[in-house]
């Protein structure tokens, strides 16, 4: 049986140990002091509040989806409604009736706001177009919006926070993100479609109840708090020294951490390897966990799942955030609100906040697209390996599938499709 060192215990991490548990001997490191990567649930008394990973959905998640159910891990229904609140509530709409797309008094006789509903409508019919013939064009999403004269209300009030919220990428990136890209990603999670929206949920109990079971089914297979100082591959396998300068050798290696990391680990990596990794970048983001409901729209009808604020109307030099309103995604009844809120423009009351948490995304730039498209040259080189979500669109999904792929290649049949 083979020996199999995985490096890194988020989803695809936690996935690929899964996969190959019965089919090889697994070792997982993670540098942490637990699992989870992404998944961080705080524990604010007896309530659970997820702040990284949250919610999946029963359309574009199918390797997720099963995997819970392999797991015995329960979800409930949730939903991803939207809200924006720009210039200090100056303009509010929410976008999950057609009443709250007025919420706000005046906006019924406000011409900008009119406009941007009509190129919704205009947009999602155009891209649904290109997409069916397979003719979208090869430029960034900026330049599309500009060469068909969308409104600046569209584009700032609606498709840009949007999509800024669901990549946690500030505006001004994803103008420049490749439009072929974006529209895919769009029109798979049923955002081209004022109906017919995919049904989403969350973990009972919070993500981490996943982590736990997949912890409890590989048992001591785990090696957490085990940083890795450095890997190099050998003429009959792979060498693994960890931070505490312990020396282990397998047959094969699987990176399951960002592509940085991974450059960096990888000492002996060739000049394809360090170019292919070298062409993705990751952002810092942080998440506040809080009670402060002033970091939320001003008017309550407002409120949504997702509420993207910004602190002008205008894209030029505009400043963006956005707020998770945790009890109507996680179900959280009772009198607290938990909000966390992703790079907030404003602190919250710090007699409020709960967690301080940082985390790390994916730039999904040209370059980026690029180098997915070529991973699989690289794939097993040598005994190495790579997954993660960052091989897809950054979502727990794609780290799974990631997974999968690797997993597969090295003999392991998921029970779901790879």
């Amino acid at each position: 049986m083979q020996t199999i060192a995985i490096i890194g215990g988020g989803i695809a991490g936690m996935g690929a140990a899964w996969l190959l548990r019965d089919s090889a001997e697994v070792t997982l490191f993670e540098g942490a002091d637990k699992l989870g990567g992404h998944v961080c649930t705080i524990m604010d008394g007896a309530q659970p509040v997820d702040t990284g990973f949250i919610v999946a959905n029963d359309r574009n998640y199918p390797c997720f989806n099963r995997f819970l159910d392999e797991l015995g891990v329960a979800t409930q229904p949730s939903d991803m409604s939207f809200g924006v609140s720009i210039g200090n509530g100056a303009i509010e709409w929410a976008g999950d009736s057609p009443a709250k797309l007025f919420a706000q008094p005046g906006l019924a006789r406000d011409p900008a706001h009119w406009r941007m509903i009509v190129d919704i409508l205009r947009f999602n019919r155009r891209a649904k177009r290109m997409l069916a013939a397979d003719r979208v064009p090869d430029m960034a999403l900026g330049e599309f919006l500009d060469h068909h004269r969308f409104s600046e209300a569209f584009a700032a009030r609606y498709l840009l926070p949007m999509a800024a919220a669901i990549w946690s990428t500030p505006t001004a990136e994803i103008r420049r993100f490749p439009l072929a890209a974006f529209l895919h990603f769009f029109d798979n999670h049923g955002l081209l479609d004022v109906r017919d929206r995919p049904q989403w949920h969350t973990v009972v109990g919070g993500s981490h109840a996943y982590v736990h079971a997949v912890a409890a089914m590989l048992g001591d297979r785990v090696r957490c708090a085990t940083p890795i100082q450095r890997v190099r591959r050998q003429a009959d396998g792979v060498t693994v020294i960890t931070e505490r300068g312990r020396t282990l050798h397998f047959d094969q290696v699987i990176f399951a951490c960002h592509a940085d990391t991974t450059a960096r680990l990888l000492v002996d990596a060739e000049p394809l390897e360090r170019a292919l990794l070298g062409s993705f970048s990751f952002q810092p983001n942080r998440a506040v966990l809080h009670s402060d409901a002033s970091l939320m729209p001003k008017r309550r009808r407002v409120w949504s799942s997702w509420n993207y604020q910004a602190d002008r109307a205008g894209i030029s030099g505009q400043r963006v955030a956005v707020t998770y309103w945790m009890n109507r995604l996680q179900s959280i009844r009772g009198p607290r609100e938990y909000f966390v809120s992703l790079n907030p423009l404003a602190e919250p009351d710090p007699a409020q906040v709960i967690a301080d948490i940082g985390y790390s995304h994916p730039v999904f730039d040209r370059a980026a697209l690029a180098a997915q498209k070529r991973l699989h040259e690289i794939q097993g080189n040598g005994g190495v390996w790579h997954a993660g979500a960052w091989c897809g669109y950054g979502f727990h999904e794609d780290g799974l599938a990631a997974a999968t792929r690797v997993a597969g290649a090295l003999g392991a049949q998921a029970p779901w499709p790879g």
